[in-house]
């Protein structure tokens, strides 16, 4: 026999030896607070990043572009729904804007980025009658886009109202084309 051959045990017998001698290794109070950190943190960060949906996720429309001024149905925008489109600059450049009937009746136009978080390329998305930047958080009235600009407010597009139609010029669109 073997120097290195154990005797041959009955099955219980193992079974006792193992169940008398608990794991070597048990984790401490330490190692545990920082598995429990890091999984707090990212389910954090899941949150977080789940809530604000994409400028991408929303529908998007591509309109006339290359110079051409932009003309939408006013009736599209009766609804208050911020409706998200996309126009492509005589340069060749994508300019993504969105245009929404306000809560006091005023069709208004504004550019999916803003002057503070547009390197991020997240746009805004509507709950109710207020845009939110889906960088930031940021909530913005309906009534203030158009109005107020700089910092996190949509970035303004001048439009008018001719007949039935939403004109916006292809000179206003065209200075989208810094934000994107």
């Amino acid at each position: 026999m073997s120097k290195h051959k154990k005797p041959h045990m009955h099955p219980h017998q193992r079974r006792e030896q193992f169940e008398a001698h608990p794991s070597r290794w048990t984790p401490s109070p330490t190692v545990l607070m920082l598995a429990v950190t890091v999984l707090l943190f990212g389910v954090m960060v899941y949150v977080i990043t789940s809530r604000r949906p994409s400028s991408s996720q929303v529908a998007v429309t591509a309109v006339a572009g290359r110079g051409a001024d932009v003309s939408l149905p006013a009736a599209t925008f009766a609804d208050g729904a911020a409706r998200f489109y996309r126009y492509t600059t005589a340069a060749g450049h994508e300019v993504k804007f969105f245009v929404m009937k306000s809560s006091d009746g005023v069709v208004r136009a504004a550019f999916d980025a803003c002057d503070t978080c547009y390197r991020e390329r997240r746009g805004y998305h509507q709950e109710g009658d207020v845009m939110v930047c889906n960088n930031c958080g940021q909530t913005f009235r309906s009534v203030d886009i158009n109005v107020l600009q700089g910092g996190c407010n949509p970035a303004p597009i001048e439009r008018t109202i001719a007949g039935d139609q939403v004109v916006l010029t292809a000179a206003s669109l065209e200075l989208g084309a810094t934000y994107f």
